[in-house]
């Protein structure tokens, strides 16, 4: 494939970035219409390709595809600008109404707008639960695999990566009895260097570390942005799947363990997230920007906001850049094998599984006002006490559903819609 000229990339990936909303789901179907279907700048055999391996990654799925995407048009150049675009306008946008939010949530507007779109998310998250199914869920074998990874995620609280690499091994024996065709292209596939690893492995390192020894040297090792620092260092480091496999682990530590935010401001940031483009693992900036207001260093609190979300931006994003140009190299190479692409698939399909853990959090937060758990040896989840539901709240995401798998509306009526009716039912009651 020829490289494309700097012009051709910054017009190409400023197009994605400009339209990536909805979440990971949407965002994957935007740069596969643009760079696949329309410019034919890549093929379908390797996009999905890429597309599996970020899947299998730490982090954001969409914004390590599109870094891929990137870098297989103009190497580290493409990659940059690419991943950058990516994240530019959802980090600008989260941040404005970061502030909105601190400052104006007292109003009884905008506590309506986020009482509306909590239950529309649902219905979002269905949707893209629905898309990624179609595409992952082959035959018998990847629904059971799907459904083993929900349970193990919902009921028993099993870890993330232990699901993924579990899926992964799976995929690997059934490969081996599996007579299906292997269509991917596989041509001029070189090993790389030693040496460029390595270069590109400590350089984006250091690029990733930086702040966090900047910011224990200036506000020391016990400051919120220290904190935030290794939080959302380690969070990109753990949690698999894209930004819907990482959301339940963030709102668990940010509410439960160091008292960031509440559970409802967990949810009005998801709510953020969905109504601007970018990765939907932007809320994770939105957490980081309200943990630093509540517990500000050396600095007023807004101020301080402004640094935490930048440093949880960085923390997050960072490892991205790492991972997609120090392993894009070997993945190339390694298209050829079979072994890889059925571990890769079989992940893709326990995805799906993560996805409805996700939806089921979502119901349980959303929708109802109180939840019993239950934590024994073997299970470890919780269910909703149902004579605490919101009736208001039901009601809206009955409609968001309805609006969005029977008359197929778009992302932006369904919340428009759910905004008027949770903004009227505020002022009413």
């Amino acid at each position: 494939m020829s490289q494309i000229s700097t012009k051709e990339l910054f017009k190409v990936w400023g197009y994605v970035a400009a339209n990536s909303f909805g979440g990971p789901a949407g965002q994957i179907a935007v740069i596969h219409k643009l760079v696949v279907e329309d410019k034919k700048l890549i093929s379908e055999e390797r996009f999905l390709h890429a597309l599996n391996f970020c899947m299998l990654l730490p982090g954001p799925e969409a914004q390590q595809l599109a870094t891929y995407m990137g870098w297989m048009m103009s190497k580290w150049k493409g990659g940059l600008i690419a991943g950058g675009l990516f994240i530019l306008p959802g980090f600008l946008s989260i941040l404005a109404l970061s502030y909105v939010y601190v400052l104006f949530n007292d109003l009884s507007i905008v506590q309506g707008l986020f009482y509306g779109i909590k239950p529309a998310i649902i219905a979002i998250v269905l949707a893209a639960l629905y898309r990624i199914s179609k595409k992952s869920l082959k035959n018998t074998f990847y629904w059971i695999l799907a459904f083993m990874a929900f349970f193990a995620l919902f009921f028993m609280n099993f870890p993330f990566p232990l699901v993924v690499i579990g899926a992964g091994i799976l995929g690997v024996i059934y490969g081996k009895f599996s007579r299906e065709p292997d269509t991917l292209d596989t041509n001029n596939l070189e090993m790389p260097s030693l040496g460029s690893t390595i270069k590109t492995l400590t350089t984006w390192i250091g690029i990733w570390i930086a702040p966090i020894f900047l910011t224990m040297f200036v506000f020391g090792a016990d400051s919120t942005f220290h904190t935030l620092n290794l939080f959302f260092s380690k969070m990109s480091l753990v949690t698999f799947g894209g930004a819907y496999a990482a959301l339940s682990y963030v709102a668990q530590q940010g509410v439960e363990v160091f008292g960031w935010l509440q559970g409802g401001e967990m949810l009005d940031g998801l709510a953020l997230a969905e109504t601007t483009p970018g990765p939907l693992i932007q809320v994770v900036q939105y957490v980081g920007f309200m943990g630093a207001y509540r517990f500000p260093v050396a600095l007023d609190p807004l101020t301080s906001a402004f640094i935490g979300s930048v440093l949880t931006t960085w923390m997050t994003f960072a490892p991205c850049f790492l991972f997609i140009f120090t392993l894009a190299p070997y993945i190339e190479f390694m298209r050829g094998k079979k072994i890889f692409s059925d571990a890769l698939s079989a992940i893709t399909a326990s995805v799906v599984g993560v996805i409805f853990n996700l939806s089921l959090w979502f119901v349980l937060n959303a929708l109802f006002l109180k939840s019993t758990d239950v934590k024994n040896s073997l299970f470890d989840f919780s269910y909703p006490i149902l004579s605490s539901i919101d009736l208001i709240a039901t009601g809206v995401c009955i409609i968001a559903l309805t609006m969005q798998f029977k008359f197929k509306h778009g992302l932006f009526t369904i919340l428009g819609v759910s905004v008027v009716l949770g903004v009227a039912a505020k002022m009413i009651l």
